[in-house]
């Protein structure tokens, strides 16, 4: 697997928690999107993109695995 499963060609609208740790699903098998389960495990080359929410927000998480601004959406969904 190369290519990350498309889990949705839209963004997730989440809460974040500042100084909370979030998991980012990047490989779209989750079944907890957008968050990690640990199924990149069977897909081997991918691994989640851990971060700490710098201030509680809500925010557009990628759901189409293809941002430039990992985890966050860009709009590239749009010209899938």
């Amino acid at each position: 697997m190369s290519d990350p499963v498309i889990a949705q060609t839209s963004p997730y609208r989440v809460d974040l928690e500042e100084g909370e740790k979030y998991a980012y699903c990047t490989c779209g098998l989750s079944d907890k999107h957008p968050f990690c389960n640990g199924a990149h495990k069977e897909a081997g080359e991918f691994k989640p993109n851990v971060f700490i929410a710098e201030k509680t927000e809500t925010v557009g998480l990628c759901g189409c695995k293809r941002t430039g601004n990992e985890p966050r959406c860009d709009g590239t969904h749009k010209s899938l």
